[in-house]
């Protein structure tokens, strides 16, 4: 999005007089605005001299104004965002704040600030919203407290008019999980923090370490800039590898919370291979360990927690209930084998900690047997003082991150780093503040719903459904209100008495209560908040644990991983993997808690089974094949559960639209890739070009999965990480779309041969393009108005340049067709899938042979200029006599004859698999041009001719992750908005019943899905600028109508030139 430029105001650098001025400008402008709800904005704490981070963003502030809501900003310059952001968002300046009926900031308001703040607005109670640091009784925060509860000799009238104490960290759903939160930040940052300090710890032991070039987090503009340091380090490690005098450099990982996600999420941008407790003692001791990579693992508490006395496994169940019987041994099982710790696992009293101090010198003792580097640093993410790693004795700041401490736990200096009985230790207790600009975008959009239900209280509007379940929310996260504490809060006032009396106490500027983190979701449940004074032990009841909701997971193939390991993220699913393949199915299961998840075989035409799974689930998400997914849906609107896919709407599922809103059922489809990012950004753009006053009159969209580069030489360009039959098939989808303000028209049998020879989109790739399906209806789909007022409505999908050629021969000589009449049984006697190219020929020519001059059989059927082009390709494929007749797939049955189309899908899927090493790629780009609404186009009109026409392109690259639990770039941009849109209708934040796409669901469902992926590093990229030429993605649409010739084919050396020219397609009789 194009950075707003605003004039520089600075209350600060103008003179006295000129200051009295504006703040009675200010205060002037404001009191006349009695009918608004107030919104202020604090500036933080000036003690908290990294505290950057703000609760709602420009954005949010300009979509409030828009709504008719009041926003006040306190002027600080060392906010993330400067106050001119704020201005030209529609924020107002001022410097205490006092007419807001909202006042909101990320910690504790200072109470001579607070003491401005308490008195009622315009005859109603203030509302103060922040991380208060009270809910645990924090006897620092007692004064803080004192003002919003009523002290003795108050009158009930005004003690009513105190105001209102809402604390973030008490923001929860109804299953008690938080909603808001900076845990994942502190789990990305705290794993860069951990990195740069071992890296740091290594220069003691005379080593130089890759981590060496890795900046710390504060000095990254954003998030992907840091994300692209790791990259930039893992190329580094990928090329020489680490040092050989300190082995294998291995991290382990704790926790199962937003925090441990964020450290396992950035571990993704290194090339990483994720072991188990049994492989370590091997791995670091293996000379032959390759070195070019580094070892993760993501410790679950099997695999260091047992019973006392006893070898037996642990059992989760049991642990929740007697976690007191359990004892850890992970400074036997984990600690000597890792390099560095990355501590994201909270901990309470009664639990076993993950190290006790006691076991410290054993621990440094058997690491050091085991070699030099090992158990060097720790990386205390959670930083609870004297909690789960009990020598973690104090927490560290940005300036001065780590410090050593030797085997009895007393902390040394730096230069004791020497010797070998010392541990480094990383605890800065403030760390998502080194993230501010991402982390206070995600933290406005969580925070958005909640701050919206206190503005519709205010405004006394009627609330909708979404509405009373944020007021709820709101509710359970007061503390006081009306100068009383909430029920469940009434045990503080004796520590309120107590500390009346008492000196006051120093406000903590650090964040050692870590309550705006999420770092107790490894315990089970077991934090709870105190419900009495003396309530002061964790919660050993199985019954105080959420209820689990039970997805349905239909299908187990290659983009099942990122959405199963998604949904399991949440302590509150349960997930049944329901496959054909049962080995599939296991294999993805195996990582996760066997009490949550578990693998069932299923025959998908079993309706019995299939209707049992259905019936005792909480949602349905299918992976199987689109053909499959209506009789899905029927039993979903039977036993009235939601279904999510990622297909295409098909009539057959359209049809059932209906029936599934009579049964308050919603049948989401097209949230994956292409369909589903494509059409939560396409949508997402519009409506920023919207609230800039624009309309979009052209747009232009491509998508594509391929092999990266260095991969890409192979058959096709193509490589599969899954079913290559959809790719088939969709080859000979009928196209419609409009160009330069005419409708064109594709029959499928023509699509391969009408392709666009030349997609200049990413510098340095050879790409061509096909037209995807009928694009037009998507005017409609994506809200852009009429097509008739649109010059261009185009969706495409990308292959690298040659693709089209050669699947046009695939398709003329039969290997694409479907028909049961032209399925054949391969015979191993007569050449097995060397014969799959004569078989069909012959059927094509009506020739019985299917051996013998298959070449000459080839010129016959396409021509002798694409036969040779697409005979190489055939050889690699083996699907004609050749040297490469090797590493096939079976033959399927030799009974039973196979379609053409499934049998090429068996040997692409074969043949094209990705290697271990290797990686695939995803291109998504749209091109929207916009006019200013006040525009005249209800015809379609070239928008060079209209002043003011703007060009917005938003774009997503991505790449795969090859390692044992990497997962391909594919499989992430498919299985993940899949399953985080499952989880937004799972916890009912979707309102719309029927067959719907993502578009159709509101911003609840595709921003929240953008939200997300943009939290896992899929965030699309931006831009907006003038029109002033023709170029970009609509420059081909000119161009390749108008006769250019396409470049020859340049993934590989022995290729010859692919592609017809624009004029041989230009005059082709399939454009009408």
């Amino acid at each position: 999005m194009k950075a707003l430029q605003r004039p520089r105001i600075r209350l600060s650098d103008a003179p006295s007089t000129s200051r009295k001025v504006l703040k009675t400008r200010q205060r002037r402008n404001i009191s006349t605005s009695t009918s608004k709800v107030t919104v202020g904005i604090r500036k933080e704490d000036p003690g908290r001299l990294w505290e950057r981070r703000c609760p709602v963003t420009p954005d949010a502030v300009h979509d409030l104004v828009r709504d008719g809501v009041q926003v006040l900003i306190q002027p600080c310059e060392r906010r993330v965002w400067s106050n001119e952001e704020f201005v030209k968002a529609g924020a107002e300046i001022h410097p205490t704040l006092e007419p807001a009926n909202i006042v909101v900031g990320i910690k504790e308001t200072p109470l001579s600030e607070l003491d401005r703040l308490k008195s009622p607005v315009n005859g109603r109670e203030r509302t103060h919203v922040m991380f208060s640091h009270t809910a645990k009784g924090q006897p620092y925060n007692m004064p803080l407290l004192s003002r919003f509860v009523a002290g003795e000799g108050q009158s009930a009238q005004t003690s009513k008019l105190l105001p209102r104490l809402v604390d973030y960290e008490l923001l929860t759903g109804a299953d008690g999980k938080r909603v808001v939160g900076f845990g994942w930040f502190a789990g990305a940052a705290g794993l860069v923090e951990g990195l740069s300090a071992s890296a740091l710890d290594f220069l003691s032991l005379g080593v130089s370490s890759p981590f060496l070039y890795l900046p710390r987090p504060y000095s990254h503009p954003s998030l992907d800039d840091m994300r692209q340091s790791l990259r930039s380090v893992g190329e580094i490690i990928s090329t020489r590898g680490m040092p050989k005098s300190t082995g294998p450099f291995v991290i382990a990982v704790t926790g199962n919370g937003n925090v441990a996600t964020g450290a396992l999420d950035l571990l993704k941008e290194l090339p990483t291979c994720f072991v188990k407790a049994h492989d370590l003692p091997a791995l670091v001791s293996d000379p032959a360990t390759d070195l070019r990579k580094v070892y993760v693992i993501h410790v679950p508490s099997s695999a260091y927690l047992s019973k006392k006395g006893s070898d037996h496994a642990f059992d989760r169940e049991n642990y929740y209930a007697n976690p007191d019987s359990y004892e850890s041994h992970f400074h036997e099982k984990i600690a000597p084998y890792t390099t560095v710790l990355i501590n994201g696992a909270g901990w309470a009293l009664g639990c076993p900690r993950i190290l006790a101090s006691s076991v410290l010198p054993e621990t440094v003792k058997l690491a050091r047997n085991v070699g030099r580097s090992r158990f060097r640093t720790i990386a205390d993410i959670s930083c609870d003082i004297n909690g789960g790693v009990e020598f973690v004795g104090r927490s560290c700041t940005i300036d001065d991150p780590f410090f050593y401490c030797d085997t009895t736990g007393k902390e040394v200096p730096a230069s004791r780093a020497v010797h070998d009985d010392v541990v480094q230790i990383m605890s800065v207790d403030i760390l998502p503040s080194e993230l501010p600009l991402d982390a206070s975008k995600h933290f406005s959009k969580a925070l958005n719903p909640y701050l919206r239900s206190l503005v519709k209280m205010y405004e006394g509007a009627s609330p909708t459904p979404e509405d009373r379940v944020a007021m709820d929310t709101v509710n359970r996260a007061t503390i006081a209100r009306g100068g009383e504490l909430r029920p469940k809060h009434v045990w503080l006032r004796e520590l309120l008495a107590k500390h009346a009396s008492s000196p006051p106490s120093v406000v903590p500027t650090s964040e050692t209560d870590r309550t705006d983190l999420d770092v107790g979701s490894d315990l089970g449940g077991l934090y709870t908040t105190p419900k009495s004074k003396s309530d002061y032990t964790p919660s050993t009841s199985p019954g105080a644990l959420p209820k689990k909701r039970r997805a349905l997971l239909l299908g187990s193939g290659m983009v099942a991983k990122p959405a199963v390991d998604e949904l399991l993220s949440r302590g509150d699913v349960e997930l049944v993997i329901a496959s054909n393949n049962l080995k599939e199915a296991q294999e993805l299961a195996q990582y996760h808690d066997p009490r949550a998840c578990k693998a069932v075989r299923l025959d998908a035409s079993d309706r019995s089974m299939m209707n049992q799974l259905v019936s005792s689930a909480d949602i349905v998400i299918s992976l199987l094949p689109a053909p499959l997914h209506p009789p899905v849906a029927e039993l979903c609107i039977e036993h009235r559960k939601h279904l999510v896919t990622a297909s295409y709407i098909s009539p057959a599922m359209q049809s059932l639209d209906s029936s599934a809103r009579s049964s308050d059922v919603l049948l989401l489809n097209e949230i994956g890739l292409d369909p589903g990012i494509d059409h939560c950004s396409a949508v997402d753009l519009r409506d920023r070009i919207e609230r800039e006053g624009h309309k979009v009159v052209s747009f232009v969209s491509w998508c594509g999965g391929l092999p990266a580069p260095e991969n890409s030489d192979v058959p096709l360009g193509m490589k599969f990480s899954w079913s290559p039959r959809g790719l088939l098939s969709a080859a000979l989808n009928d196209a419609r779309f409009k160009q330069n303000g005419k409708l064109q028209s594709i029959p499928g049998q023509a699509l391969l041969e009408s392709y666009f020879p030349s997609v200049p989109l990413v510098k340095g790739l050879a790409l061509e393009g096909l037209a995807n399906r009928d694009s037009l209806p998507y005017a409609e789909t994506y809200g852009l108005g009429s097509v008739d007022s649109m010059w261009n409505v185009f969706r495409g999908t990308l292959r690298y340049q040659g693709f089209s050629r050669v699947l046009d021969v695939f398709r003329e000589i039969g290997l694409l067709s479907t028909s049961p009449k032209d399925a054949v049984i391969l015979n191993s006697t007569h050449g097995g899938w060397q014969s799959l190219v004569a078989s069909s020929l012959a059927r094509k020519l009506g020739d019985i042979r299917t051996s013998g001059d298959v070449r000459g059989m080839l010129r016959a059927a396409v021509g002798k200029e694409r036969a040779e082009e697409s005979w190489a390709v055939l050889e690699e494929l083996s699907m004609v006599p050749s040297a490469f007749a090797e590493d096939l797939p079976p033959l399927p049955s030799t009974t039973s004859p196979v379609t053409p189309l499934d049998l090429l899908t068996t040997l692409l899927a074969h043949k094209l698999r990705y290697k271990p090493d290797e990686r695939d790629m995803v291109i998504l780009s749209h091109e929207l041009i916009s006019v200013p609404k006040s525009s005249s186009t209800s015809r379609a009109v070239d928008p060079l001719t209209i002043p003011g026409a703007k060009k917005h392109t938003s774009t997503l690259v991505t790449y795969g992750t090859p390692s044992i639990l990497g997962a391909s770039a594919m499989a992430r941009t498919v299985g993940l908005p899949l399953a985080i849109a499952a989880l937004k209708v799972l916890d009912g934040k979707v309102a719309v019943r029927g067959v719907k796409g993502p578009g159709d669901c509101g911003r609840p469902l595709w921003g929240g899905v953008l939200e997300g992926l943009e939290e896992r590093g899929l965030a699309m990229k931006e831009s907006s600028r003038p029109l002033s030429k023709r170029g970009g993605l609509t420059k081909f649409l000119d161009e390749d109508l108008s006769g250019r010739t396409s470049p020859p084919f340049l993934r590989g050396a022995d290729r010859l030139p692919f592609g017809r020219t624009v004029r041989e397609l230009g005059s082709h009789p399939s454009f009408k």
